[in-house]
């Protein structure tokens, strides 16, 4: 290992830019199977213009590996991970619906078998449709993006958790309005949970296909689960503090400051996975990353190509939270606190959340390569939930001092005039 890090250049002292390289095939693990996504294996391609340095401008405006540009790689690729995210999504809204019967057991509400019933119904075949739209949706910007000659990783991310949640919720809607029409009977529903586990035997045959996305799928869960454990307990401050006066209007910003730190921690990640696997091998950091927990100037203050992607991200933090602060208010604006006080704390609030997501997202990626893991896989699912939790107790820290000064201040209570935003 040390006669590989000796031979570790930087991109600037190659004369080569930090976002694109040669690249190197992924290494084995102790099994004999890479220890990486197959998605970001690399075909060679002659240097030339493709190499051209990524600027902030063009981070802004949008280094992926180009694997699938292949197109009998394309069909093994897509196939091995639509069966993929279909084994964990089928799982994962049975788990879902578990999770959501013990939250409700602890705010002491009464088992019904029949809402059981309803619940996991409509979790399971809500993840198998969200997950196999979003994996096809994804499929499409992922090789448009490559066509078009833009990072990927600046688009198919951000994308992904933005409609995520529009996707899953809008045919959550729909499924489970249908069962609950139909809720009599029982044996609909108890035949869809048995037919869609039914099909995890299949998925995993396909997945076996592609040997390290099977990797993925037998080491993979632990990620996946943490981070629902983690979101949950947002979710419990939620609701927890929705119902109460001094919090109203706290629903509207929850999904979106979560959403803008989930999506631009994502980018981040992505990002710099992307990086290593172009200029390194699993389990070997190069020597300017060989720090577990670099400095926080070095994340955010360097040339480094990492650094001015952190430096562009944040920059789009506070423009982004006003311009969706201005449609809420457009929309909604009898929930909005008329308070420019409270402007300054929930832009101060994301900030403070990005901040911390971007610097995880550098120390996480770090230490899951040293550990010959992919990153993509093991980071971003920790990452997003701990956005969700920060996101939701940063905006309840927002609201809860905004009333505090208000009562202070002996405006509890009253409403300043709502002739524009605040």
């Amino acid at each position: 290992m040390d006669g590989t890090e000796t031979r570790q250049r930087k991109p600037e002292e190659l004369a080569l830019p930090h976002a694109f390289s040669p690249g190197r095939l992924s290494g084995a693990s102790e099994d004999g199977l890479p220890s990486v996504s197959e998605s970001r294996r690399v075909v060679s391609k002659p240097l030339g213009s493709e190499f051209s340095r990524e600027t902030a401008l063009s981070i802004g405006l949008q280094a992926n590996t180009g694997q699938i540009d292949d197109t009998q790689e394309q069909h093994r690729v897509i196939s091995s991970n639509l069966a993929l995210i279909q084994v964990q999504a089928t799982v994962v809204g049975f788990l879902a619906a578990v999770a959501a019967l013990l939250l409700g057991a602890m705010s002491r509400e009464e088992l019904d078998f029949v809402k059981v019933e309803l619940l996991c119904a409509s979790s399971v075949i809500t993840a198998f449709l969200a997950a196999f739209a979003l994996g096809m949706l994804m499929v499409c910007i992922v090789i448009g993006a490559r066509k078009l000659g833009v990072n990927p990783d600046n688009i198919a991310t951000p994308i992904a958790a933005s409609l995520g949640d529009l996707i899953t919720l809008s045919i959550l809607a729909f499924v489970s309005s249908f069962f609950y029409k139909h809720k009599d009977n029982r044996y609909l529903m108890l035949l869809v949970c048995i037919s869609f586990t039914a099909l995890i035997p299949l998925w995993v045959l396909i997945v076996k296909q592609n040997p390290p996305i099977m990797r993925i799928l037998k080491f993979g869960w632990f990620p996946i689960i943490l981070a629902m454990v983690i979101s949950s307990f947002g979710g419990l401050i939620l609701n927890k503090t929705i119902s109460k006066q001094q919090f109203q209007g706290m629903a509207i910003f929850t999904p979106i400051i979560c959403g803008v730190g989930g999506n631009l921690v994502a980018i981040q990640t992505s990002r710099i996975s992307t990086y290593l696997h172009m200029w390194s091998t699993p389990g070997v950091l190069p020597l300017w990353m060989k720090q577990y927990w670099p400095n926080p100037c070095s994340t955010f203050c360097t040339s480094e190509i990492n650094s001015v992607s952190a430096r562009v991200l944040l920059s789009l933090v506070v423009p982004g939270h006003l311009i969706f602060f201005y449609i809420i208010y457009l929309v909604e604006g009898h929930l909005v606190p008329q308070s420019k006080m409270f402007v300054v704390f929930y832009l101060l609030a994301s900030l403070m959340q990005v901040t911390i997501l971007l610097y995880l997202a550098e120390v996480m990626v770090r230490l899951t390569w040293h550990q010959a893991l992919d990153p993509d896989s093991h980071c971003i699912p920790y990452l997003t939930g701990l956005g969700d939790l920060l996101g939701t107790g940063l905006l309840t820290l927002c609201f809860l001092i905004n009333w505090l000064l208000r009562s202070e201040a002996g405006l509890d209570g009253i409403s300043d005039p709502a002739s524009g935003p605040p």
